[in-house]
């Protein structure tokens, strides 16, 4: 029950408190136990109530979209989920072992496993990072503040801290200043971060449109809807005058060698004659590479022609991982184009539109690491998506709260052109200026700022947190085996 309150603390409930308390009193039966394998217990049902009421759009991927029969799409997110929960559970489990007395240290030790559990999470097996804790902080939470210093595994840390310092105040009596003045001091912090400019605007803001098609999910690849995607794409373009347009996540559903050029020349047209750029979504065939296909987005316009190719790929969604293994999943699950190769890593922002524009598609702004690679050169942030394989489940507006961490954790706009929605603007400190309403076919018009400069994130990524776990995690050990010692 705990684990699925915690949901609440996300998108599109924004209830940031929720998770500090009830972290909190899952720390509580933390403490008291001590069994290890019954605190890897709480852990791991704590976690299947977190991702069995946080995932559940995947269900929606899995059966709605992708023709899986309901009972194996049940199993198979049950089975996803028991995966996911096995994290939290290594880290309860662990920090049971450690035997650790001291309640400062018991507190910070809980959150650097914690911490690394999600890490390790959000890394094996190309990582699903969703749902990690600091994302329910963003952006209202005035742990929010720490975002650009310290990223959103830093903000589970200092979470997890919080709600240990929270418990032990209330286990102690809350006269006992030592657990309530730290607790004061990091949110009082994060507040304080808030008020720092880290970054600068450079020049004058860009009059932008983001396009929201609304194509249906069950019509995007038939040819005979083909037409109409085209038409819908093309009148949304053309009804825009701002200098950077923006289309979803593979808008047009053709390989750019089929694609008519007369349709695109007629396009890029439009967009110089707004001294522009528009960007559009389309698969991408390189024959020289034994027919590899690529997610990809094209710039059309004044500037020079750009792309710019995913990296981080969907597992079962985009590629296979395992084939012989799992290469049944392809006959069973009905994804056009399911096995896609991956664009380099160090590919650089687009010049577009008087801009330094860093894209990312879809999935890829869960990686916040990841995205760092194409700053400080890039003036703001673009995701690309098609949320219509989540239906109306809240799947698209946790998307949506994870690009505003994004844009907290780099100082830049980001801006979110999407299939179904949530199209939104977002602002440097996270906060989105504006959206349309999800399932209708409109575009987005407003400015975007762009900035220069470097988040003290941007600059070392998650080094800083990752090396301070590790340390606390090497005390806890020094620690147990000081204790061990003595006994003997």
């Amino acid at each position: 029950m705990l684990g699925m309150l915690t949901v609440l603390g996300f998108a599109p409930f924004y209830l940031f408190p929720v998770p500090v308390v009830t972290v909190a009193l899952l720390l509580a039966f933390c403490h008291k136990s001590q069994s290890a394998l019954k605190n890897a217990a709480l852990g791991f049902w704590f976690g299947m109530g977190l991702f069995s009421a946080g995932v559940t759009w995947i269900y929606v991927s899995l059966h709605d979209f992708g023709a899986m029969p309901m009972p194996v799409a049940v199993v198979a997110l049950i089975i996803l989920c028991a995966y996911l929960a096995l994290f939290p559970a290594l880290a309860f489990g662990l920090l049971t072992k450690l035997r650790v007395t001291s309640p400062v240290l018991w507190a910070s030790l809980a959150a650097a496993l914690w911490m690394l559990s999600e890490w390790l999470r959000g890394t094996l097996f190309t990582g699903f990072p969703w749902l990690a804790l600091g994302y329910s902080q963003a952006p209202f939470s005035p742990l929010a503040g720490f975002a650009p210093v310290v990223g959103v595994y830093g903000i589970s840390l200092l979470l997890i801290i919080s709600a240990a310092l929270l418990f032990f105040w209330f286990q102690k009596g809350f006269k006992q200043w030592r657990y309530s003045l730290p607790l004061l001091l990091i949110w009082c912090g994060g507040y304080g971060l808030q008020l720092i400019d880290w970054v600068k605007p450079q020049g004058e803001p860009v009059s932008v449109s983001l396009l929201q098609g609304n194509i249906p999910q069950d019509m995007k690849w038939r040819p005979d809807h083909l037409e109409s995607t085209m038409e819908t794409y093309a009148k949304l373009i053309l009804e825009s005058d701002s200098r950077l347009i923006v289309t979803p996540e593979i808008s047009i559903p053709l390989f750019s060698d089929t694609m008519p050029q007369s349709y695109l020349s007629y396009l890029a047209a439009h967009a110089k004659h707004n001294d522009g750029d528009v960007l559009i979504g389309l698969a991408e065939r390189d024959h020289s590479d034994g027919d590899a296909y690529y997610n990809t987005m094209f710039s059309f316009g004044s500037s020079p022609q750009q792309s710019y190719r995913k990296h981080h790929l969907v597992p079962f969604g985009e590629f296979i991982p395992f084939k012989p293994l799992f290469g049944w999943v392809i006959q069973v699950l009905q994804i056009p184009l399911s096995d896609f190769s991956r664009g380099g890593l160090d590919q650089q922002p687009m010049a577009i539109a008087g801009q330094r524009v860093a894209i990312n598609i879809c999935y890829e702004d869960v990686f916040g690491e990841e995205i760092i690679y194409q700053l400080p050169q890039a003036t703001m942030l673009v995701n690309v998506s098609n949320d219509a394989w989540f239906g109306r489940s809240i799947g698209p507006q946790q998307h949506l709260q994870i690009s505003q961490m994004r844009a907290l954790e780099t100082g830049r706009y980001m801006l979110r052109a999407t299939n179904t929605g949530v199209t939104a603007i977002i602002d440097e400190r996270g906060r989105v200026l504006d959206t349309i309403e999800i399932f209708t076919t409109a575009a987005l018009h407003g400015s975007a700022q762009g900035f220069t400069g470097a988040t003290p994130y941007v600059r070392t990524g998650n080094y800083p947190v990752l090396g301070l776990a590790v340390l606390l995690l090497s005390i806890g050990l020094i620690s147990a085996f000081r204790a061990a010692w003595k006994t003997r």
